[in-house]
C-alpha cells in the first residue's frame, strides 16, 4: 500500500521548522536565520520513500502581526493547519512554555487533524530539561505522540518519518521523483539573496527586505546564466546599510548568495543586485501580491 499526505510544521518563530524541513529532504529548500520571520511564503516540500511521499509545508511562524505583510503571513500559517493530514507541532527545548505556545495550542483546538509534538534544538539542552518541557506542554493538549530531535544535527528524525508515514492514508504520488518543491527557480533563488541579507544585517533592517529575480536568462553559447535581482528596503538610511561602504556588503551578500544559486541550478551564474527603496512595502498590498507574499 502506497501512503501519501502533507504535512504542515508550525510553531513560534526562530524553533527551527526551516532547518528540519531541510534536513528531512536532504536539500538546503528552505532558507535559515537566527532572526525570526524568515519564512514568509507557504512552500511544499516534498520527501519520497518506496512506500510513500510526504509533502512538508514549512509555514510563517505564529507571532503577533505588526503590518499587512504578518497579518497574511499569520493567516497562511492558521489556514494551512485545515488543509492537512498531520500537524508537526515544533518547539524550542532550550526554552520555556510562553503565551506565544499558549496561543498556538487554541489555534489547534479547532482543527481535528493529527498533531504530533516535535520538541527540537536538543543538541541544545539536557534530555531531561526537555522532556520537560514535553511533558509540561502535554498537559495542555493531547498529542497524538512526541519526539525530542536535533534538526540541525539530524538526530531522531528516522521514527518521527516512519510515524509521519502511518499517518498518511492511502493515495497517489503527487510529485515525481525527481521533484523536492513546488517552488519556481525564481523564488528559490530571491529567497537565497534574502538569506544573506538576514547574516548580514541587523536591528530592523532584516524585516524590512524583499527580494525580487528581474531577469534570468541563459547566456547565448554559454553555460552561463545571467541573473538581475532587486532588493528592496522601506528606508533611505536601510539602502546604505544594505550596499555597505564602498559597495562591500553589497558585494559580500552576492557573492555568498551567488556560491548557493550556482550549487541550486547546477550552472554557473553571473548575479547582479540592486538596491531600491519602496517606503512601507509592507503595507502595500499590489506589492504583496506581485512578491507571493497575499
Amino acid at each position: 500500500m502506497f501512503r501519501s499526505g502533507f504535512v504542515s510544521l508550525l510553531g513560534r518563530p526562530n524553533v527551527g521548522k526551516s532547518t528540519l524541513v531541510n534536513m528531512l529532504i536532504g536539500e538546503k529548500i528552505v532558507i535559515t536565520s537566527d532572526k525570526p520571520q524568515t519564512t514568509r511564503n507557504k512552500i511544499h516540500c516534498i520527501l519520497n520513500r518506496e512506500n510513500a511521499q510526504l509533502i512538508f509545508i514549512d509555514t510563517p511562524g505564529m507571532h503577533k502581526p505588526k503590518h499587512r505583510l504578518g497579518e497574511n503571513m499569520v493567516r497562511v500559517a492558521q489556514r494551512t493547519q485545515r488543509e492537512v493530514d498531520a500537524v508537526l507541532l515544533l518547539m524550542d527545548g532550550s526554552t520555556y512554555f510562553g503565551p506565544g505556545d499558549k496561543y498556538i495550542l487554541e489555534v489547534l483546538n479547532n482543527i481535528e487533524t493529527p498533531v504530533v509534538l516535535v520538541i527540537n534544538k536538543t543538541d541544545l539542552v539536557d534530555m531531561d530539561k526537555a522532556k520537560e518541557l514535553g511533558e509540561q506542554v502535554s498537559k495542555e493538549y493531547n498529542f497524538d505522540q512526541i519526539f525530542y530531535v536535533s534538526a540541525l544535527e539530524g538526530e531522531n528524525l528516522d521514527g518521527l518519518i516512519d510515524y509521519l508515514v502511518t499517518l498518511m492514508p492511502e493515495g497517489p504520488k503527487y510529485y515525481p521523483d525527481d521533484m523536492i518543491t513546488d517552488q519556481p527557480e525564481r523564488l528559490l533563488i530571491a529567497e537565497l539573496v534574502r538569506e544573506k541579507l538576514l547574516h548580514h544585517t541587523s536591528e530592523e533592517v532584516p524585516h524590512s527586505i524583499a527580494v525580487e529575480v528581474d531577469k534570468m536568462s541563459k547566456r547565448e553559447g554559454k553555460e552561463l546564466i545571467d541573473i538581475n535581482a532587486t532588493i528592496y528596503v522601506e528606508r533611505k538610511s536601510q539602502k546604505g546599510i544594505v550596499i555597505g561602504k564602498s559597495g562591500k556588503l553589497l558585494k559580500k551578500v552576492g557573492e555568498l548568495a551567488r556560491k548557493d544559486i550556482e550549487h541550486l541550478l547546477g550552472s554557473p551564474v553571473f548575479l547582479q543586485l540592486w538596491v531600491k527603496e519602496k517606503r512601507d512595502w509592507k503595507n502595500k498590498a499590489g506589492f504583496l501580491q506581485n512578491m507571493g507574499y497575499d
